[in-house]
């Protein structure tokens, strides 16, 4: 089954607040674009992704992920970020009718394409499922079938009302990096830990935060 993805992603100034304690007012919106430029590019590399929808209304986001080769979906309906989940999938099968979508974090900037590829696999076998974050308490994958609506439910909590409204709970090991979002510098150092991207690489060297200490003959 080959899927499309859809990503929110806020405008860059307001992304990533608690991440301010560490990068600083000026450097955060930064981190958020190379959170979402890892995130996708990672995506777009798993054999099991047809393409990748960014909603977004910011005008830098939308031309670096472009770029990537990334579909850019106005957020049209600006009513938060279930909205933009329900409207990039919508704006994917308006073209697709028969699309497989499944909603992804911006901020997973340790991905790896071949633990998606694994997550989309148990995916594959529900008309709905999720994947918990690293605290159990969050989201950071949400799949609909073909035919079925997504219903997003992110935000807080959101692991107990995917439960809730039937989406099967992906159990699978090995997929670290599918769910370790970053919102905090504890996240970051986990992802950091976990291996990230080149982008948010060259972004964490500016700071003066503490690395994972690396094993000798690692």
């Amino acid at each position: 089954m080959q899927w499309s993805l859809v990503v929110p992603l806020k405008p860059l100034a307001l992304a990533k607040s608690r991440l301010a304690a560490a990068a600083g007012g000026a450097l955060r919106p930064h981190f958020a674009l190379a959170f979402a430029q890892d995130t996708v590019a990672a995506a777009l590399s798993c054999p099991a992704v047809r393409n990748v929808a960014v909603v977004t209304d910011d005008p830098l986001a939308s031309a670096e992920l472009a770029a990537l080769g990334a579909r850019i979906v106005p957020d049209t309906p600006a009513a938060g970020l279930n909205a933009a989940l329900a409207h990039g999938a919508g704006a994917v099968r308006a073209d697709r009718p028969g699309a497989a979508v499944a909603a992804l974090n911006a901020d997973l900037p340790a991905l790896r394409a071949a633990e998606l590829a694994r997550v989309l696999a148990v995916a594959s076998q529900f008309p709905r499922a999720f994947l918990a974050d690293s605290a159990g308490i969050g989201t950071t994958f949400l799949s609909a079938a073909p035919g079925t609506e997504l219903r997003p439910a992110f935000g807080g909590r959101s692991r107990n009302r995917h439960l809730r409204s039937g989406a099967a709970e992906i159990a699978v090991d090995g997929v670290d990096s599918v769910r370790h979002d970053v919102d905090t510098a504890d996240d970051l150092r986990a992802a950091l830990a976990l291996g990230v991207g080149p982008r948010t690489a060259a972004r964490c060297a500016t700071l003066p935060m503490p690395r994972p200490v690396q094993e000798e003959g690692v």
